[in-house]
């Protein structure tokens, strides 16, 4: 039988969150939002990054990236916010970069963006930064030359079915967002008012923790 572990992801959108009502219902991590372009921080992204660590939640930052805007730029507003008190620590997840717009550029252009993105995140903060997308979108981009270098970082999985279709070039997702809370197989969360975005880990806790 394979091993999963149960996480969430969180914004601003689900309000003020209960940290150790979240810890005691079976979720072992949450990825938070924390900056969105080039000028955006995420309202709650300070309490839900406190919060989750004091409850003893593996916790993750991830930025929601806009191809119309510099990539070096974003990525320096994305790690500053973060590190803001402190650099990620070892039991911290990866950073993520969210992809899922073409915000207005070619399919092209946006995979020149996310590289640029991608390789000013790794030198700030020092570890691989993860991308998190749909198969949906990276449709466009999968066939793209330059997109087979992303192999070797870690996926985040936008699929709501029951078997997600893992795209080009990654042969197997790391995180798997399987539902927004209300469908596949979602429910609710104590300690979140209303849905919320949940996921799996391919792993075990203890795997989880080597992540860090």
């Amino acid at each position: 039988m394979t091993v999963q572990t149960r996480g969430i992801d969180v914004s601003h959108y689900q309000g003020n969150v209960n940290w150790p009502s979240v810890a005691g219902s079976n979720v072992a991590f949450s990825f938070i939002k924390a900056t969105e372009g080039i000028a955006y921080v995420d309202p709650l992204f300070r309490a839900n990054w406190s919060g989750s660590a004091a409850a003893g939640l593996r916790r993750g930052a991830y930025h929601f990236g806009h191809a119309g805007s510099d990539a070096v730029a974003q990525a320096q507003f994305f790690y500053n916010t973060v590190s803001a008190d402190g650099t990620l620590g070892p039991g911290d997840l990866p950073p993520v970069l969210d992809l899922e717009t073409l915000d207005g550029q070619s399919p092209a252009e946006v995979l020149q963006w996310a590289l640029a993105f991608l390789s000013e995140a790794d030198a700030l903060f020092g570890r691989q930064t993860m991308v998190y997308t749909d198969t949906g979108f990276w449709q466009a981009l999968q066939t793209l030359p330059g997109c087979q270098v992303l192999a070797s970082r870690p996926l985040w999985l936008a699929a709501y079915s029951a078997y997600p279709h893992v795209p080009r070039p990654w042969s197997s997702w790391t995180f798997w967002q399987y539902s927004d809370g209300s469908s596949n197989g979602g429910s609710p969360v104590a300690g979140v008012v209303g849905a919320v975005d949940q996921n799996w880990f391919a792993g075990s806790e203890a795997q989880l923790a080597t992540l860090g």
